[in-house]
């Protein structure tokens, strides 16, 4: 799956450990490039706002024009980044953003740059990164070892501010010796080394034992599995309410140079450049902070910090307070939403790791998106340092979303079980044969009633994220040590997979539940068809090859699976 350099031990807890192996080296190295160019076009584009228009609100819209693909194409993105070659997915999406680049380049090159157009093109290249952006990070736990994930994902977080440390500062550079179309070009141009380093990649894919799901049925299943789980329900929660009050410092970052400091280009950059130095710096603290704190204590006191850097930007007229203040907030702010990407990433199996993640830049992305038009708006309305404070009061109060949405433990990602053979079946069935319904009775001691009751609910959300609707516990009135517990699926193939998705932690509830049973004769387990008629074929009939394309007509007996 992976591969080294040697094979030397190494501590693959340590935040360099995974630059060891060389598919993650290599992607990584191109990735700092892309991002740098990200970051470049961003200034770009943000200043070339700030001479086609005084409006806030259209300023603080390149900022959501950029980051609202995520939240719209982010479940569709993750998907399929579980369906298809994460690799051929990562060198689409990087395509479409490299094409917009590049219109964008020849569009402002012949000056015919509009606000309206500079926010479409902003908005393709947005939609080619959200694409990109589930498949790139979920083919991360195919590039390293399990125990070195956090460390991988960190590093993700540090290429991405180590470009925000000098991209923008260059960005502002190009941008008032060349203009903005020097730094559109540039971003085209620093899209290739990513694409090359992801075409050389050579994925060892794990083959499924059973087939695809279909797009619609993916994303289904996706969001299915997300709000069953309460971990990451809590951390999109937490992302989104910090991206949408947090998002005020990049949205409004121009408008505070140029109406507060009276700055210029060069100044924007430096600006940014010491927002991205302090995230470097927050980045390379991770492990140190992850040691010390828990989830909900670190991501209290980054929400704390992140307050009181606001307000502090918000009232500093001097370039070197407001340098300090920025670099403070890039700290926090990065060790925040790694918090939180660290959390979504290991709240999930692989089989929905695409998807979680996606779920996660939606929410995250969506609160920057929409609160960039929101403090622009309140910008239009009062003025650049009143939005920010009212941010800082906002980010302040913001930890008391703790006492009822407590962030989960950041541990290891829940170990894939391994695969059940297929249970025995004497009726022909196909794929699409269904729905199958379960039904399960445990014996369970009258003294153990309550505390079995309470694992079912465990037991529950554990079926119904991997699969399962229509589940219910019931106990037999007339015999109170029976118990039956039944669920459906809506075709056989949508039970083996449900029956192959849980983990190892989720095999354990059903050891659990099993250890509840008394009685000489172990758990009796049926597996029914809702619908015999017209979803199996009859003794005498000669199999058809395209029997399992053919579905029932109208409820009426078919001779054809």
């Amino acid at each position: 799956m992976t591969d080294s350099d040697n094979s030397q031990p190494f501590r693959v807890d340590g935040i360099t450990a995974p630059l060891r192996y060389a598919s993650f080296r290599r992607i990584w190295l191109a990735s700092l490039l892309s991002n740098l160019g990200i970051l470049i076009q961003w200034v770009g584009a943000s200043w070339t706002m700030t001479e086609l228009t005084s409006s806030a609100d259209k300023v603080a819209l390149v900022l959501t024009a950029l980051m609202l693909p995520v939240m719209l194409i982010s479940m569709p993105a993750g998907a399929i980044a579980d369906m298809y070659d994460r690799r051929i997915v990562a060198l689409v999406a990087l395509s479409i953003a490299f094409c917009g680049a590049t219109l964008l380049t020849a569009l402002d090159w012949l000056d015919f740059t509009t606000p309206n157009l500079l926010l479409t093109l902003c908005f393709v290249v947005g939609s080619g990164m959200a694409l990109m952006g589930p498949a790139w990070q979920s083919s991360v736990s195919e590039q390293v070892p399990s125990e070195a994930l956090p460390a991988a994902v960190a590093l993700n977080g540090i290429s991405y501010n180590i470009a925000r440390s000098f991209g923008p500062a260059i960005g502002g550079i190009v941008v008032a010796t060349a203009g903005a179309v020097a730094a559109f070009a540039l971003n085209a141009l620093l899209y290739l080394p990513l694409i090359l380093a992801l075409f050389l990649w050579k994925r060892v894919a794990e083959p499924s034992r059973l087939p695809r799901e279909r797009l619609s049925r993916a994303i289904i299943s996706g969001v299915r599995y997300i709000t069953n789980s309460p971990p990451i329900k809590i951390v999109l929660a937490r992302a989104m309410t910090t991206g949408l009050i947090g998002g005020s410092v990049s949205a409004l970052l121009p408008l505070v140079v140029r109406d507060l400091l009276h700055g210029g280009a060069q100044t924007y950059g430096i600006m940014l450049g010491a927002f991205g130095f302090g995230a470097v710096i927050g980045a390379l603290s991770i492990g140190e902070v992850r040691r010390r704190l828990s989830g909900e204590a670190a991501v209290r006191a980054c929400t704390l910090s992140m307050s009181g850097a606001i307000a502090a930007v918000a009232m500093a007229r001097e370039p070197f307070l407001t340098a300090i203040a920025l670099v403070l907030a890039g700290a926090v702010w990065t060790m925040g939403v790694t918090f939180f990407n660290i959390a979504a990433q290991l709240s999930a199996p692989r089989w929905v790791a695409g998807r979680s993640l996606a779920a996660y830049q939606a929410a995250f992305s969506g609160g920057i998106a929409i609160g960039g038009w929101g403090w622009g708006r309140l910008t239009d309305v009062t003025s650049v340092d009143t939005a920010l404070l009212v941010s800082s009061a906002l980010m302040l109060i913001s930890p008391l979303l703790g006492l009822w949405l407590r962030m989960p433990r950041i541990g290891a990602r829940g170990e894939d079980a391994e695969m059940l053979a297929d249970p025995e079946v004497r009726l022909p069935l196909t794929n699409r044969s269904g729905p199958v319904v379960m039904e399960i009775e445990y014996r369970v001691a009258p003294e153990n009633a309550r505390a079995f009751h309470n694992l079912m609910q465990d037991v529950q959300l554990a079926r119904q994220r991997n699969g399962a609707y229509g589940w219910s516990i019931a106990r037999d009135i007339a015999d109170p040590e029976l118990w039956t517990e039944r669920y459906h699926c809506p075709t056989w193939l949508d039970y083996l997979r449900q029956r192959n998705r849980p983990t190892q932690a989720e095999r354990a509830l059903d050891r659990q539940a099993v250890a509840f049973h008394i009685g000489p004769d172990p758990v009796r387990v049926r597996r029914m068809l809702e619908r015999p008629f017209g979803s199996v074929r009859w003794e005498e009939d000669v199999p058809d090859p395209s029997a399992n394309e053919r579905l029932p007509v109208d409820g009426k007996p078919s001779r054809r699976l």
